[in-house]
């Protein structure tokens, strides 16, 4: 029996999670461990777009420094990637010879690498003889949307990476990694004696950076490791989201995939349930039988604080500990005292004081839009001769939709809709179990002239007073039947609390995308199935059917339309015309941000070709930003659209008209 409306997608994402790894078992030896971890390091590397073949120039530059006692700090920049510039802090002992060091990654404050909580620890190390590299995070410090610090990253600033396939906690593991190959240009350091810690988000990458990049000897992650199952019902920013990661593994693979190098986990007592001491003992413990397979079992610590969500000194103080034994070979690995620590003012810090910051600095939107429009070049480029071509390419690029990028379609099951009708007998409510605990609803009104036709309308806002639009408003006054389809996630089952910054589904988004299931593939699914019981019923509506999908759900009803085929006719009304954005998305919905998209299957065009022969109405169209665009814009956007329905000899079938006169465009 399924639960209460709004509490069905939680419960459905923690029971997939928990079948995904109900099979999972320890490694026996050595050699089994090392078959899993490569393939592991192939589905990360997957579930992060893959890295640049060869890495470009670091270019680095020094723009300033700070002389202190006993140190100094130096403003350096160098490119992670061409064009992409990342802003660090290099804090460098007095003295000759090569030293050991450590890398510094922030987590969610305010001030990134600038902020007094992350500039305690560089201080601290430093002090204790370490070099210490700390730098911003893309889209975070100096690095943010404006020339401000106190931006955040997540949200649907991250969002603009995804359908690129490039997820923003990939995009930092490999800038981590670049951050080494900088680490190992300076004379003072010994590239042999490298470590990485950060707490929050910042320990999220040192979790990742150092599983993957074996280049670190010594990993300290704080206040950031749990469970993935502990993810699902939690809010997590964008950067801690590994797409489909527990499809394939849980967290005490990451930190196994560390043996037999050190490793320090640090949680605290007063944490969030993600990152808790019992869901971080849990992953600590399963990795701790892969270091012991090593013989290794010393190389491993877990150390707990009373403490709330932070880096706090006594966190330091062991951390110092850690990284003295297992960089320097000196003492047990004990707490060491914090020497006396003054921070500086953050604006000191920055590479890029006030608004000095190049006007042409890349943002991580900026470079999801260059990411993305390069992808969409190559789908204008293809060559399509004919329709055999055509068809080809389409059902290869359906298949690439629904397998590749969707996660795959669930078992059709043969639940039958609980149906109830009005008194007065014009309005009828289908509600189906599209699977196991997921209930979808159709509400479905007669028209006052029901031989005008039925108009399936899609709203993720519900299928309530926020769907009755213009258009909606214009079909009722023509008299066409209409169907509602409320689906997954959205209307009566909204999350509660799921709406975080610009993403009003935040949450239940990212909860389906760690469990390879993106939202946008199961908002297809409940159309669909919700499609079928309904024609089912009435057999009679589908040849004079319209499915219609409102803003957002646009994307939806397109979507929908490839696997509902015998609907004649499709509209889409201010909907996104395109995935690439230089500007985080506004007013849209995170589901729609299906993880690689646009490079497996193209942009918004391509799956409104999918739609041909048949007739395909766009009624304006938005950017990603939500910014109402011209009507040539709309046409250059939906060229290849027109393409291919011109290929198939149906260029009649496309329209592109306002807004204002899509019910007109029905008739």
């Amino acid at each position: 029996m399924p639960l209460e409306p709004s509490s069905q997608l939680l419960q459905f994402v923690k029971q997939r999670g928990t079948q995904l790894r109900a099979a999972d078992a320890l490694p026996a030896s050595l050699e089994e461990w090392g078959e899993r971890k490569q393939e592991l390091r192939k589905q990360l590397l997957k579930s992060w777009g893959g890295f640049p073949v060869e890495p470009c120039d670091l270019t680095p530059k020094i723009l300033g420094e700070l002389k202190r006692d006993g140190y100094r700090v130096e403003k350096v920049i160098f490119q992670t990637r061409p064009g992409v510039w990342m802003t660090a802090n290099a804090y460098v002992p007095e003295g000759s010879g090569k030293r050991p060091a450590v890398l510094c990654v922030h987590g969610h404050w305010k001030g990134a690498k600038q902020d007094p909580v992350v500039q305690s620890r560089c201080i601290g190390l430093v002090k204790l003889g370490f070099f210490v590299l700390c730098v911003d995070a893309f889209g975070a410090g100096e690095r943010g949307l404006s020339k401000n610090l106190g931006e955040y990253h997540g949200e649907m600033v991250a969002a603009t990476l995804l359908p690129t396939g490039l997820p923003l906690s990939g995009l930092q593991v490999y800038e981590n990694m670049r951050a080494v190959d900088y680490l190992l240009t300076r004379p003072e350091v010994d590239g042999e004696k490298l470590g990485i810690t950060g707490a929050s988000g910042g320990g999220n990458q040192t979790m990742y950076a150092g599983a993957y990049e074996e280049r670190f000897k010594a990993i300290v992650p704080v206040c950031s490791v749990g469970t993935y199952q502990a993810y699902l019902g939690a809010a997590c920013c964008m950067c801690e989201v590994v797409p489909n990661a527990m499809t394939y593994t849980e967290e005490w693979g990451l930190l196994a995939m560390v043996a037999p190098r050190a490793l320090m986990v640090i949680n605290a007592t007063k944490d969030a349930f993600q990152f808790s001491v019992g869901e971080a003992q849990k992953s600590v413990s399963a990795a701790q039988h892969v270091f012991r397979l090593f013989g290794k079992a010393g190389n491993i610590s877990h150390d707990l604080f009373e403490s709330p969500h932070d880096y706090g000194k006594t966190m330091r103080e062991s951390m110092y500990g850690w990284m003295t034994l297992h960089l320097k070979g000196e003492g047990q690995g004990n707490p060491i005292v914090e020497p006396v620590i003054q921070t500086e003012d953050p604006e000191a810090l920055r590479c890029f004081p006030g608004d000095s910051r190049p006007e042409d600095f890349i943002t991580l939107p900026k470079f999801a839009a260059e990411q993305g429009q390069r992808l969409v070049t190559k789908w204008k480029s293809e060559k399509l001769a004919h329709r055999e071509h055509w068809d080809a390419t389409s059902e290869r690029l359906q298949h690439a939709f629904g397998f590749t990028v969707l996660g795959g379609w669930p078992k059709r099951n043969d639940a039958k809709p609980a149906i109830t009708k009005s008194d007065d007998g014009k309005t009828t409510t289908f509600v189906l179990e599209t699977e196991p605990g997921i209930e979808a609803t159709a509400v479905y009104h007669v028209g006052t002239q029901p031989e005008r036709g039925l108009a399936v309308i899609l709203c993720l806002e519900g299928s309530g007073p926020a769907a009755e639009t213009p258009l909606v408003k214009d079909l009722i006054g023509q008299g066409w039947s209409r169907l509602h389809l409320e689906l997954r996630a959205t209307g009566k089952y909204a999350v509660p609390g799921d709406k975080i910054g610009r993403a009003p589904d935040h949450n239940s988004s990212e909860w389906a995308m760690w469990t390879g299931r993106p939202l946008l593939g199961s908002w297809i699914w409940d159309a669909r199935r919700l499609l079928d019981v309904f024609f089912e019923q009435q057999p009679e509506l589908l040849p004079k059917s319209a499915l219609i999908g409102i803003g957002p759900a646009g994307i939806v009803a397109l979507g929908t339309a490839q696997f509902a085929r015998k609907i004649p006719t499709v509209l889409v009304v201010e909907t996104l015309a395109s995935y690439v954005s230089d500007a985080p998305y506004m007013n849209q919905w995170l589901g729609l941000m299906a993880p690689g998209i646009l490079r497996d299957v193209g942009d918004v065009s391509q799956l409104a070709a999918f739609v041909a022969p048949r007739k395909l109405i766009i009624a304006g169209g938005v950017s990603g930003s939500s910014i109402k665009l011209k009507p040539e814009d709309v046409e250059t956007a939906f060229a290849y659209s027109r393409k291919i329905y011109g290929l198939l000899g149906a260029e009649s079938q496309l329209k592109l008209v306002a807004p204002e006169d899509a019910a007109r465009s029905m008739m």
